[in-house]
C-alpha cells in the first residue's frame, strides 16, 4: 500500500457489481484505500462478462472499473463465509458500499442498520436504482432505464429523430461520484464526532441531478425542452458545423464572442444587425445564425478555422474519435492513460493529482476470489482464474 495515497489507511468493503458501485468504490482504491470487492464464488461480478474485448482474464470493461481491488469470493449461503464476512467488516471495515438488487442486503444480514448496530463508527452506503421510499423503490435499474425515465433522453439528440442515450454511462458514473462525495463528507463529520453513517444515494436521483437545469428552465417557463442536437438552448451558436472536410464545434458564448467569430469567417458586420446583436436575439433567430455560420464554414477545412478561430480567440474545438483523442499531444501531456504495472492493457486514471502527481496504476483488477483467505481465514482458497 502507498502510504502517500490520501485514502490509505481506509478499508472499504464493496459488495457492488455492474457499474455503479464498482466506480464507487474505485476511486477509494485509486487514492489508496484497500477495497475488498465481495463476489458470487460461481460467477463474480456480471461485468466480469462483459465482453469482448475480454484482456487478462475479464472484460476491458471489468478492468477498468476494478483494478487495485482485492477480490473476495463470499457464498452468502453458506453461514460460516457470511460471518466471516460480517466479523471482517466489523474488525477492519471503515465503509461498507453496496449496489445489490433491492432486499438483498437486507436477507443477509448485511445491511446499514444492522452493520452499524454491531460497529456504529461504520460507514454504510446504499446505492440504489430508484432511491429509498416511493412506488418504485423495489425496483431494479440499469443506465439506459435512468436515462429514459428522468427525462434525459427526451433532451438528446435530434427533434424528429429516434431516442438517443448519451454514449458514457453517466448515470452509472455519476451516482459512483455522488456516493464517493457523501462517504468522504461522512468521514469528515466522524473525525469530530466518531459516529459513523448512512449515506444514500441512486441512479434516480443522480439523473434528476443532470436534469437540474432543464427542470428550472421549464418551471420558469412553462415550455417543455426540446433535444437541440449539439446545440444549447439558450445560447447562438453553440453547437457542430460541417467544414469541408469534417466538423467543428463553435462555441460563441456571449456578445463579444459573436463579434469576434463574424469577424474571423469574414462577415464583421454581422452583429450590427439587430437581429444577431445580443444572444437573446440570436436565439430568437437561431436558425438565421445557424445558416450563416454553417455556409461560411462549410467553404474551408476544419484545420483553417481552428487556427483562424483560436487566433481570434473564439472557443472551438474538432470532432474527434477515440484514436485521435488517444494520440493526441494534450492527452500525452496529461498521462492521463496509465501503462499497467504488467499485463497488457493500458487504463485511464483518476482526473486528480495531488501536489502534481496523478495516483498511480498500482494493481490490475483481481481474479475471481484471490484475496479470499484474507477475510475468511481459510487456508483453501475459491479461487478462479
Amino acid at each position: 500500500m502507498n502510504a502517500a495515497l490520501p485514502l490509505h489507511d481506509l478499508v472499504v468493503v464493496e459488495i457492488g457489481v455492474s457499474v455503479a458501485g464498482p466506480f464507487g468504490a474505485s476511486v477509494f482504491a485509486e487514492l489508496g484505500a484497500d477495497v475488498f470487492k465481495i463476489e458470487n464464488p460461481d460467477r463474480g461480478d456480471d461485468a466480469r462478462a462483459w465482453g469482448p474485448p475480454f484482456v487478462d482474464g475479464s472484460s476491458a470493461l471489468f478492468n477498468a472499473l476494478n483494478r487495485s481491488k482485492n477480490s473476495v469470493a463470499i457464498d452468502f449461503k453458506d453461514a460460516s463465509q457470511l460471518n466471516a464476512l460480517k466479523a471482517f467488516i466489523e474488525d477492519r471495515a471503515d465503509i461498507v458500499l453496496q449496489n445489490m438488487r433491492p432486499g438483498m442486503v437486507d436477507r443477509f444480514g448485511l445491511d446499514g442498520d444492522r452493520l452499524r448496530a454491531a460497529k456504529p463508527s461504520l460507514i454504510y452506503c446504499n446505492m440504489g436504482a430508484y432511491g429509498t421510499g416511493g412506488p418504485l423503490e423495489d425496483r431494479a435499474g440499469y443506465d439506459p432505464l435512468m436515462q429514459a425515465f428522468a427525462g434525459i433522453m427526451s433532451v438528446t439528440g435530434e427533434e424528429g429523430r429516434d431516442p438517443v442515450r448519451v454514449g458514457p454511462s453517466i448515470i452509472d458514473v455519476g451516482t459512483g461520484m455522488w456516493a464517493a462525495i457523501g462517504i468522504l463528507s461522512a468521514l469528515h463529520r466522524r473525525t469530530e464526532t466518531g459516529k459513523g453513517c448512512t449515506v444514500d444515494s441512486s441512479l434516480f436521483e443522480t439523473a434528476l441531478a443532470w436534469m437540474g437545469h432543464h427542470s428550472a428552465n421549464y418551471l420558469g417557463s412553462g415550455v417543455l425542452p426540446k433535444r437541440f442536437g449539439t446545440e444549447n438552448s439558450g445560447i447562438a451558436p453553440y453547437r457542430a458545423f460541417e467544414a469541408s472536410d469534417d466538423w467543428l464545434v463553435i462555441a460563441a458564448g456571449n456578445d463579444n464572442l459573436f463579434a469576434r467569430l463574424a469577424t474571423a469567417l469574414g462577415h464583421p458586420k454581422w452583429p450590427d444587425n439587430p437581429d444577431f446583436a445580443t444572444n437573446p436575439s440570436r436565439v430568437a433567430n437561431r436558425d438565421r445564425v445557424n445558416d450563416m455560420v454553417s455556409e461560411a464554414v462549410a467553404t474551408n477545412t476544419v484545420t483553417h478555422w481552428i487556427k483562424k478561430l483560436e487566433a481570434a480567440g473564439v472557443p472551438c474545438a474538432p470532432l474527434q474519435d477515440l484514436e485521435q483523442v488517444l494520440d493526441h499531444p494534450q492527452t500525452k501531456a496529461m498521462a492521463m492513460m496509465q501503462d499497467p504495472p504488467e499485463g497488457t492493457l493500458p487504463l485511464m486514471g483518476l482526473p486528480l493529482r495531488f501536489d502534481g502527481e496523478r495516483p498511480a496504476y498500482r494493481r490490475l483488477a483481481p481474479a475471481l476470489g484471490r484475496d479470499t483467505d484474507t477475510v475468511t481465514g481459510n487456508t483453501k482458497k475459491t479461487t478462479k482464474d
